[in-house]
């Protein structure tokens, strides 16, 4: 963690912050925050982002993982988003963009954990960014599809080991699904992030915003 922030510090020159958290925990949320406020004096954004849950099915998966990812999916959100309220409040407002999926709009096969749990995210989101809206505070959230991380290159294998056929096939697939025919890029996403938490879209929030590179092809 530390070396990914001196990297952050090298290339951007900005003041770089690493704590080491476990926000599927209560405790683990609060150190993450006060570390925050006490080296920079408040809370101006928070980007709630902990990850995917793990895969498999809805018989599949035993009473822990569905706990775990509970804590996970669902929680991480509630509590860093909760705790960094008063500290937006005291700075005359704020922004939440909070990182979640494409399953949160199109179910993905083998994720269950996923695509039920971000939805209970997205409706806490959507309740919070009318009831924090009159502080100055705007909540939104992308959901991004298929992106060039590791965890694509996870989820890939784990298909490619169900269905018994090469990686490599795997990801030829899903690329044609995909109309722009690639694999996001991680810089898209933070573009994306960046701009929602700027004043640029000082108008905007309650808004879940698709970065997929038009793979959803639902109308809403």
């Amino acid at each position: 963690m530390e070396d990914t922030a001196k990297a952050m510090r090298k290339e951007t020159g900005a003041d770089v912050l690493a704590v080491p958290a476990d926000v599927s925990r209560p405790d683990g949320v609060k150190a993450f925050l006060d570390g925050a406020v006490q080296s920079f004096g408040g809370i101006d954004i928070v980007v709630p982002n902990a990850g995917g849950p793990p895969t498999g099915g809805f018989e599949t998966l035993a009473e822990e993982q569905w706990t775990r990812g509970w804590e996970l999916t669902f929680q991480s959100t509630v509590r860093l988003v909760r705790s960094s309220l008063p500290a937006m409040r005291k700075r005359g407002g704020g922004a939440v963009v909070a990182i979640l999926s494409m399953s949160v709009r199109q179910p993905i096969d083998n994720l269950v954990l996923s695509n039920a749990l971000r939805l209970g995210v997205v409706g806490a989101l959507k309740t919070l960014a009318r009831e924090v809206a009159k502080d100055r505070i705007r909540v939104n959230a992308v959901a991004p599809g298929w992106i060039a991380t590791d965890r694509t290159i996870e989820l890939a294998r784990v298909r490619a080991e169900r269905e018994g056929r090469r990686l490599e096939d795997v990801q030829a697939a899903t690329l044609q699904d995909i109309p722009l025919g690639r694999f996001g890029k991680p810089e898209e996403v933070a573009d994306l992030i960046a701009y929602l938490a700027s004043e640029r879209a000082a108008y905007i929030t309650g808004v879940i915003a698709q970065i997929d590179g038009g793979l959803y092809r639902g109308i809403f």
